[in-house]
């Protein structure tokens, strides 16, 4: 595979705003520009170099290049309404997406650089309810890819509670019941 295989596929299956975000300076997973996956099932390559832009550096160095910039890791906002009112169940659509991200983790050295599971919740219920919600969704999501062969050692989980909605004009809205893959910093 040549070195420009992994980046091609990555710009094929994004939109331009989503290349245009992944350019952007960010310091922290949180802030870190989101790609919103809908209901699609991503690529693995799309996903490594997504979470993993510096592998992209190393894999070139090793084959004699110089790498010439370092793009920031994104976030991967799993598929929006994903979860029911008040259940942290994954639903097989979300497990098809999260296959893919098992592929990639699994293939990680122990001790690289992990990932971090934000957990999501509408504004329906209680804070603290929503805060509990969110965290179970993150860890309903770590179980999975557990299951599937990623290193629990680098899985880290957040609940957000209701504090980041993706629908900040309805914030009792399904999509804002999500979770989010970013890396760990």
């Amino acid at each position: 595979m040549s070195a420009k295989g992994p980046l091609l596929s990555i710009l094929r299956t994004l939109s331009a705003g989503a290349i245009l975000a992944m350019g952007a300076s960010v310091h922290a997973a949180e802030t870190a520009p989101a790609i919103d996956l809908g209901t699609s099932v991503p690529e693995a390559a799309a996903v490594k170099e997504g979470l993993f832009p510096d592998d992209a550096c190393k894999e070139l160095e090793a084959n004699g290049f110089r790498c010439m910039g370092l793009k920031p890791a994104v976030r991967f906002s799993l598929p929006a309404a994903s979860f029911k009112l008040g259940s942290a169940e994954l639903p097989e659509g979300l497990r098809k997406q999260l296959d893919v991200f098992a592929d990639v983790l699994r293939g990680r050295p122990k001790g690289s650089q992990g990932v971090r599971i934000i957990g999501h919740a509408d504004a329906s219920g209680s804070a603290a309810g929503n805060l509990a919600l969110s965290l179970k969704r993150a860890e309903s999501v770590k179980a999975y890819l557990v299951s599937k062969g990623a290193d629990p050692a680098s899985l880290q989980t957040v609940g957000l509670g209701a504090k980041e909605p993706k629908n900040a004009q309805n914030p009792a809205a399904s999509e804002n019941r999500r979770v989010e893959i970013g890396r760990a910093e």
